[in-house]
């Protein structure tokens, strides 16, 4: 990773490209970057891996939970949350001994009690995703620009601290509002790529024929 961020926010990589600075141009995240960060996601399991990952990476570095998700994937079963809102304390011991995941006591127990949460959210709005896109934040409420100066200042919004607000009444743990603004991000509903990088088009336009749930 580069050890000073660039003025701009943005660097240039191997392939001539220029993008946000933020991945460093380690392969793993660079792939991330390019291919996840930014798309719009509408799949009940991903959006819920997506959510518990946030809450995971909470004191960390993203870099630190994607080098480990696969392990967190083995772990928690795909995140398939009608087998993880089963879990019980043996469970919770079984997943503190594994090396391959953060192992938190808290973070795990809040993955299954918000599995128990997340399928009362199915039952009253029919899909996760159509609980979670409605507090996509409208077009005309954001910055006229995205430059680094600006995004950087980002790290929640109104509709990130209603989300999280929303998810604690229904009983959620982990969820504040930056952590709900980073899944924002991370799941399109926001483009937060910076101007000049080269994803920020082709986001904008994956996001514009995008049908919400």
């Amino acid at each position: 990773m580069p050890n000073k961020t660039p003025h701009d926010g943005l660097i240039v990589g191997n392939d001539g490209l220029t993008r946000c600075h933020w991945h460093g141009n380690d392969p793993e995240y660079l792939r991330y970057h390019d291919e996840e960060w930014g798309v719009p996601v509408k799949e009940d399991k991903r959006l819920f891996e997506k959510i518990c990952l946030e809450g995971f990476q909470s004191g960390l570095s993203w870099l630190t939970i994607l080098r480990k998700r696969d392990n967190f994937r083995s772990a928690f079963e795909n995140f398939d949350f009608h087998k993880i809102c089963k879990y019980d304390d043996q469970d919770i011991e079984r997943l503190m001994k594994d090396a391959g995941i953060v192992r938190h006591r808290g973070k795990i127990a809040s993955t299954i009690n918000n599995a128990n949460r997340v399928l009362e959210v199915i039952e009253e709005y029919t899909s996760f995703a159509a609980y979670i896109w409605q507090f996509e934040q409208p077009i005309k409420t954001r910055p006229k620009k995205c430059d680094f100066k600006t995004l950087s200042q980002m790290t929640m919004s109104d509709e990130s601290i209603a989300l999280s607000k929303d998810l604690k009444k229904r009983g959620w743990s982990f969820v504040g509002p930056t952590t709900c603004y980073a899944l924002m991000q991370s799941m399109g509903m926001v483009n937060d790529h910076i101007e000049g990088c080269v994803c920020r088009e082709k986001i904008e336009a994956a996001r514009a024929t995008f049908i919400r749930p």
